[in-house]
């Protein structure tokens, strides 16, 4: 699974002019799915997440944590995270799981997410969806459980 994390001082996401998920503090994460993923990626993606210090302290160092910081999470299915461009203009998604996989992977990383004690709010998967962030920092990190461990 490949995510984009990124520290924000707000985010929100919209499907059809309603908001389905916002939160203040937090990370806004996008998350993509791969055809050989496992439940085993997504829970190893959210402890990752859970854990990266990357806000700051009293000193202004990042050595805190997301709940350590007092923020959640909004967590966005995001398939083009496997767009492949190194051919032509038009950029192939192959490497992207078909929903039927990548589906409840997502639900699983949201639910591990919620497992570690944060509050996670949520797109809508499979929907044309408006993602505003204000990125506070900017922090922006791309993880990907291939290079986890």
């Amino acid at each position: 699974m490949r995510a984009v994390v990124q520290r924000v001082s707000h985010a929100s996401v919209t499907v059809d002019g309603a908001v389905t998920g916002a939160i203040d503090l937090g990370l806004l994460v996008l998350v993509g799915a791969a055809h050989a993923d496992t439940k085993a990626d997504a829970e190893s993606l959210a402890r990752k997440i859970a854990g990266l210090r990357i806000f700051p302290d009293g000193e202004g160092k990042m050595n805190l944590d997301v709940v350590q910081a007092g923020g959640s999470i909004l967590a966005v299915s995001q398939f083009t995270l496997f767009g492949d461009c190194r051919k032509g203009r038009r950029p192939s998604f192959q490497a992207a799981a078909r929903p039927e996989l990548a589906s409840p992977l997502f639900d699983h990383y949201v639910a591990s997410t919620m497992a570690l004690g944060l509050s996670c709010s949520t797109g809508i998967f499979g929907a044309m969806m408006k993602v505003e962030l204000l990125n506070d920092g900017p922090v922006t990190l791309l993880l990907d459980t291939t290079k986890l461990f």
